[in-house]
């Protein structure tokens, strides 16, 4: 049986990065292979190791204290991710990492972005041979690389076996970084499963106490002028309002299973994110996205590609209101979109798997 490694940010508390580390594992085993998640972070693994687990051990004996009840449902959720018996970093690399797997995958979410001071050759797959790195749905989370980094990025991305983005910028940036044509633009991993598979790692939060609610689900502020655009929905509506990421809301303890169950069960969905926004299209829930109000860096290239890949453009709001017609959905011509997008990913898979990689199409070289 082959065995492929997964590469990606590893953020205990990041209910996107959860999410797709448990579809990028759970869409590769359905190809009869062996998926584990290899374990990193920047710093040394010694002290840094260590400081970690002791840090996880202090917050498991004082779970009862409410703010870390969120790290538990974390942790909980955690256990359904392989991982690797290999912890690495750029300071303690194993000498038999780089023939214990047939492939490795660096991906999903922001694995690229520069600004995230976790970022390393890792990310870039540099301890394994040229042709066992493969990128998949991997994200820059940014528009223009900085100056200073391009000819980094040039050279390791040239180095890259198979490259695949999330957003359509990614791909332009890969090409005019390095000449090369061949990167593909895929769908996030999350939604190469269904609904029915994202079920079984549901679950109903202990604290949700109400049937018809808004979900706000914002990474960035909400302004007053949102809040009450919402409020005045809710009150129209019969719903109360559930602030996800509030640490004062009782559901603020919410992991990613928790998650799940209240994007389903939602009247409609209210964020800034691109995991809120794919989650409420899989669940098949009216959403509404705002941009993001504290961002000194704009990330939104990943909101733009979705929505307009899927034909839902009409679910961004510009001006902060919300039109009665976003409280209804139909997203027939959105899930046959999808199938295609799925069809394209699971062809890249199997490109990766039978290491093969259409020279043609690559106008720069891989040195």
């Amino acid at each position: 049986m082959k065995k492929l490694a997964i590469l990606t940010i590893n953020d205990d508390c990041n209910l996107g990065n959860r999410l797709q580390n448990y579809a990028t594992q759970e869409t590769l085993k359905k190809y009869n292979i062996k998926v584990e998640t290899i374990q990193n972070q920047k710093g040394i693994v010694g002290k840094g190791y260590i400081k970690k687990k002791l840090k996880e051990l202090i917050k498991r004996i004082l779970i009862i204290k409410p703010k870390y009840k969120r790290y538990n449902n974390f942790m909980k959720f955690n256990k359904n991710i392989k991982y690797s018996k290999y912890y690495i970093d750029m300071n303690h690399i194993p000498n038999k990492l780089a023939t214990e797997y047939n492939q490795y995958i660096t991906g999903s979410d922001q694995v690229w972005n520069p600004n995230f001071n976790r970022m390393s050759d890792i990310d870039f797959l540099k301890f394994a041979p040229k042709e066992k790195r493969s990128s998949f749905s991997a994200s820059f989370g940014i528009s223009e690389i900085p100056e200073e980094l391009k000819e980094y990025y040039k050279n390791n991305l040239l180095e890259m076996q198979n490259l695949s983005v999330r957003e359509d910028r990614g791909k332009e940036i890969i090409e005019e970084l390095t000449g090369r044509k061949d990167a593909e633009v895929l769908i996030d991993p999350t939604m190469m499963l269904t609904a029915e598979e994202w079920d079984k790692v549901s679950k109903k939060p202990r604290k949700l106490t109400t049937d018809k609610y808004i979900l706000n689900y914002f990474l960035g502020n909400l302004s007053e002028k949102r809040r009450k655009e919402i409020e005045n929905i809710a009150t129209q509506n019969g719903c109360t309002i559930i602030n996800l990421m509030d640490k004062n809301d009782p559901l603020y303890a919410s992991g990613p299973s928790e998650f799940l169950y209240l994007v389903k069960n939602a009247f409609m969905i209210c964020t800034d994110s691109y995991h809120g926004s794919i989650f409420s299209i899989i669940y098949n829930k009216p959403f509404v996205v705002f941009d993001r109000e504290d961002n000194i860096v704009n990330m939104n290239s990943r909101l733009e590609t979705l929505l307009s890949k899927f034909q839902l453009q009409e679910r961004y709001s510009k001006d902060g209101k919300i039109p009665e017609e976003l409280l209804q959905c139909d997203y027939t011509e959105c899930y046959k979109i999808l199938e295609l997008e799925k069809e394209k990913t699971n062809e890249y898979i199997e490109k990766i798997l039978n290491n093969s990689n259409d020279e043609k199409n690559k106008e720069g070289s891989i040195n």
